[in-house]
């Protein structure tokens, strides 16, 4: 550092354009604030440099896909999804007769028929509503099997 201003000096090694060299950078600044500071750069010694084939730091996208992604199966291999535990047609089929008064015949798993209308239902049983007896409440696991009276 002088009284008047700063002087700063760097040498670096430059490789431009396949060219090696030595550079000297001197920063000269001057005392008077209004001044610019002036830059001095010097090259000695320019030889050629071997072009070197740099390998990118960055992969490329395609190997790291196939470290990501494991490879796909066929379509024929996934399972089917398991169909769901609920489809509510019998609640359907119970409301659809229900609304239409339809005449109904009910077998249970003993043989015997009864004949009547189903005036509601719930998960367990069927209220039957019968015009030649008094209603019932047919428990479901004890219906074989039910059809439309014709």
């Amino acid at each position: 550092m002088f009284l008047g201003g700063t002087t700063l000096r760097w040498t670096i090694h430059c490789v431009i354009y396949g060219f090696k060299s030595d550079c000297l950078i001197q920063l000269d600044r001057p005392a008077e604030k209004r001044a610019a500071a002036v830059i001095i750069f010097s090259f000695k010694g320019w030889h050629p440099v071997e072009a070197v084939n740099r390998k990118l730091i960055r992969p490329s996208l395609n190997e790291i896909k196939e470290q990501i992604t494991p490879p796909r199966r066929a379509p024929q291999a996934q399972k089917k999804p398991v169909p769901p535990d609920q489809t509510n047609a019998e609640n359907f089929y119970y409301v659809k007769q229900m609304q239409a008064k339809t005449a109904m015949v009910f077998v249970l798993r003993d043989g015997e028929t009864l004949h009547g209308t189903i005036e509601w239902y719930d998960k367990c049983c069927l209220k039957v509503n019968r015009t030649e007896g008094p209603n019932l409440l047919l428990y479901k696991p004890s219906i074989k099997y039910m059809y439309k009276e014709a």
